[in-house]
């Protein structure tokens, strides 16, 4: 099975055209459309609209009860060959 996600916009109609190379010729496959719109962000949106459940940064935010948290040492760049 393989998922393919992409952001794409309907026509003046409303239809929306997929062309999607899946390197499957003359093979019979199941499609599964999932639509979902999306919807204009702006500065005004509360964390409902944007998708987070209702007091979930209330519940979250500074609840870390482990030790604390560092950041470690970046280590060796590592060079790679140019093709």
């Amino acid at each position: 099975m393989q998922t393919v996600m992409l952001n794409s916009r309907t026509d003046h109609d409303g239809f929306l055209h997929l062309k999607v190379p899946l390197a499957l010729p003359n093979a019979d496959i199941k499609v599964i459309l999932t639509l979902q719109p999306i919807l204009p962000v702006s500065a005004n949106s509360t964390p409902a609209e944007l998708g987070w459940s209702p007091g979930f940064f209330e519940r979250t935010a500074g609840a870390w009860e482990g030790e604390p948290l560092s950041r470690g040492e970046p280590g060796e760049y590592e060079i790679r060959e140019e093709l």
